[in-house]
């Protein structure tokens, strides 16, 4: 569960870089990438939605988000 969440927090970085982009330039990378929006951008917004998602699942679940498995 460690390594979903670390690979979930990846990929809201990339999605969060990518709203940031839009908001500050009007520049979306994922389109740009892709070369428009096509089935590959609609998959990488659908991982950044799942990403969330998996997220707030794993917060509720465990009382808060951890990135080891340390209890402290």
């Amino acid at each position: 569960m460690i390594i979903a969440n670390i690979i979930s927090f990846i990929i809201l970085l990339i999605g969060g870089l990518n709203w940031g982009l839009v908001g500050i330039f009007n520049f979306n990378l994922v389109d740009w990438i892709f070369g428009g929006y096509n089935a590959g951008s609609i998959i990488v917004y659908i991982l950044v939605l799942l990403s969330a998602i998996w997220l707030i699942i794993s917060a509720i679940m465990h009382g808060g988000i951890r990135l080891n498995s340390n209890r402290e």
